[in-house]
Formats: C-alpha cells, structure tokens, sequence
C-alpha cells in the first residue's frame, strides 16, 4: 500500500512549520518615506510590517487572512533615507483561527554594511473564509527550541490580550463581534 503524501506545504501531521511560512523582505528607503524631519517616517515602516506579517498569515492560512490586532510595536533606532529597510517576519502562534506573526525590522547603510535593529512587532491575523468568516487554520508545528521559545512567549501576550478585552468589555468600553 502507498503512502498518503501531505498537499504542497502541509506535512503529514497537516499543520505547517515556521520555517515554511518564514519571510524576509527587503526595501530601499527613499526619500518619499521620509518625514518632515528628513527620517524614515514611522507610518512607512508601520505598512511594510503589517505587509510582512500578512504575507506570512496568508501563506499560513493558504488563504484570506486579516490584521486584528497590532498587539506591540516598538521603534528602538531610527531609519534614514538611503537604508536598506529588511523585515523579518515569522508565525510565532497559531490558535484556531488567529495566528500571531512577529516582525524584527532592521535597517542597513549600504554605504558602511552598519546593520541596526530599528523596530520589533507582534500582530494577530485572523483567517477569513469566502464569507469573511474567520476560519480554521492549519496547526503550527514548532521544530527548534526557538520555535518553542517564541510559542510560550506569544502564549503570554494572547492570555494578556484576552485579559485586557475581558476587562474592556465588562467596563463597557469594548462590545463584542
């Protein structure tokens, strides 16, 4: 009897690893990204990360998936017009039907090969059906204590999160749906 093969990009277990749906993208900063004070403005790097993410939620999901939540975003240096802006964007949870994708975005002065980490994010995606219903995703399979690591920590910011919405909604400032 032949052995079932899993479709393209499922293993046999039918989830996905990180390193399947792992990406890294790269964009010359130019000076239409640039802010009033001649920097990288920060909105501009904000659209890459969400993109990133996105890319890695859908490629997940083989299908639709949304932002709902930029969960933390932090700017640790700025960028500079000239610098080659590189996201690294990963799955780090995968509940079922949202996915948490961390981004580490560090930028590059092509001219000295100084290499900086300028900005840190975790975003929550939700996978849509045909309807815009969210839906099940495919589960995620952690291969290095990495994977892991980042799994127990993105553990952490979902229970927080759900805290911080259960809370919101018994004081009136959140509704549901």
């Amino acid at each position: 009897m032949a052995k079932a093969e899993a479709p393209k990009g499922e293993t046999a277990q039918g989830g996905r690893t990180v390193s399947e749906t792992r990406v890294q993208v790269a964009q010359l900063m130019m000076p239409h990204h640039a802010n009033p004070a001649g920097n990288v403005h920060g909105g501009a790097i904000m659209k890459m990360i969400d993109d990133a993410a996105g890319i890695v939620a859908i490629r997940h999901a083989r299908g639709n998936a949304v932002t709902a939540s930029i969960d933390r975003l932090d700017f640790h240096a700025p960028v500079y017009v000239g610098d080659l802006v590189v996201l690294k964007a990963s799955l780090n949870y995968v509940g079922r039907t949202s996915m948490e994708v961390g981004v580490r975005v560090e930028a590059e002065d092509l001219r000295t090969g100084e290499v900086r980490h300028t900005a840190s994010a975790y975003l929550t995606f939700v996978a849509l059906d045909a309807s815009g219903r969210p839906r099940p995703v495919p589960p995620l399979i952690l291969e290095t204590d990495e994977d892991r690591r980042r799994w127990e920590a993105a553990q952490l910011r979902r229970e927080e999160r759900l805290r911080t919405r259960k809370a919101l909604r018994r004081e009136g400032l959140m509704r549901r749906g």
